[in-house]
């Protein structure tokens, strides 16, 4: 996707994080906008901020857990700008402990946003960007899935997390070769993060009351909640950064999109490890202290 004038972008989780900052670059290239998010007085901030630099945009209230919600968002987008063409499935939160310790009730949660979410976006705005592009030669088109690191890589204490980042990995790939497969002018992009300033440490502010906390945190989880919140907050990379990385990946037809490099060395390390089938290396090896002091709070 090359032209971004006058091109309409949908973002889910668009109040906050990356999401505001996708908002921010897409309206900076004269996109119009419709953004959604479970938050409604963060999406009526954003919202307004941005129709204050003169933004075209609607904003939905969207639980992407539920179809019909994002049934609703694809309505609204067309409704209020007649196409679409640049998809974030961005909505996301995090969860962390030892793996046997998440109750039901957090699987669905993480597995409903992150992954549902996700499927509910590309099930629906795929075949409404095709008959976009069926209606117009010109089409040009892209759908941006964000992942993290977890989706490459198998930190302890992480699984839940892990697992539904890994199933975005999987997911993404697989619709870039089905896009590729019919000729469609659709490109495809999975975002990998790893610890950028946002409030994905924070998740638990929009937990929903159908997917409620069963009984007190263990320790495991707050070792997690506790070992996340200080490298998030510590990142370097700013989520402004990672926008731009972003769109510059999307105008490149890149899929993979990185922000930390220099993680991928763990990335190499696993597919090694997968191909001579040893046994997963120690993901602390080059950083035993921060193995030892997670240790230390179980």
């Amino acid at each position: 996707m090359k032209n971004f004038q006058g091109k309409v972008a949908v973002i889910t989780g668009g109040a906050s994080g990356f999401g505001r900052e996708f908002a921010l670059k897409a309206h900076s290239l004269g996109m119009k906008l419709v953004l959604a998010d479970v938050q409604q007085d963060a999406l009526d901030t954003t919202a307004a901020q941005l129709r204050g630099q003169g933004a075209q945009l609607a904003a939905v209230r969207c639980d992407v857990r539920k179809s019909d919600e994002v049934q609703a968002l694809a309505d609204a987008a067309m409704r209020e700008f007649g196409a679409v063409h640049l998809v974030f499935n961005n909505a996301g939160v995090g969860f962390g402990g030892l793996l046997w310790e998440a109750s039901e009730a957090d699987w669905d949660w993480v597995m409903g946003v992150n992954v549902s979410g996700v499927i509910h976006g590309v099930r629906i705005f795929t075949p409404l960007m095709l008959e976009c592009a069926r209606r117009d030669p010109d089409y040009e088109g892209h759908i941006v899935n964000t992942s993290s690191m977890a989706g490459v890589l198998c930190p302890p204490v992480m699984g839940v997390y892990n697992v539904s980042k890994h199933a975005v990995v999987a997911l993404t790939e697989t619709l870039y070769h089905d896009l590729s497969l019919v000729d469609a002018p659709i490109g495809a992009s999975v975002l990998c993060p790893f610890f950028v300033p946002t409030g994905i440490h924070q998740s638990h502010r929009n937990r929903p009351g159908d997917t409620p906390m069963e009984g007190k945190p263990t320790a495991s989880q707050l070792a997690a909640q506790s070992m996340v919140s200080k490298a998030v907050t510590s990142g370097k990379v700013s989520a402004h950064d990672v926008a731009e990385l972003t769109f510059a990946a999307i105008a490149g037809d890149k899929f993979y999109i990185f922000t930390h490099p220099q993680a991928l060395d763990g990335v190499a390390q696993r597919a090694r490890d997968m191909v001579a089938q040893n046994n997963p290396a120690d993901p602390y090896q080059a950083t035993p202290q921060v193995r030892d002091a997670l240790r230390a709070m179980l």
